[in-house]
């Protein structure tokens, strides 16, 4: 069974950074892509970021320029390097891995933007 982890999240200012990590149970590379998603308070859950096993990286029109997505290989890991951040950022953030049509969440975790 797959199992991804999230880590990384916190309370922090307007403007202040954050840096998420999903860690994966199994190579990253298996995978067709890893990406990120987030749900805030009654509402949907919403694409964040992607990166595909060959590298390509999408990013949601809301975090362009803000949010960096990457990843390390070795530690099986898909980071979120969140800057500028503001307060509708505040959300759940979610780890998904995909293989075609099959995919593999993560738990959360929350990410609170607050003076």
């Amino acid at each position: 069974q797959v199992q991804l982890v999230e880590s990384g999240g916190g309370l922090v200012q307007p403007g202040g950074s954050l840096k998420l990590s999903c860690t994966v149970s199994e190579n990253i590379f298996n995978f067709n892509a890893v990406a990120w998603h987030r749900q805030a308070p009654g509402r949907e859950r919403d694409f964040v970021a992607s990166i595909n096993v060959g590298g390509k990286i999408t990013y949601a029109d809301s975090v362009r320029g803000r949010f960096t997505i990457s990843r390390d290989g070795a530690r099986n890991t898909v980071y979120l390097q969140m800057n500028s951040l503001k307060a509708e950022d505040t959300a759940v953030y979610y780890c998904k891995a995909n293989i075609l049509s099959r995919h593999w969440w993560g738990q959360g975790t929350q990410v609170t933007v607050a003076s």
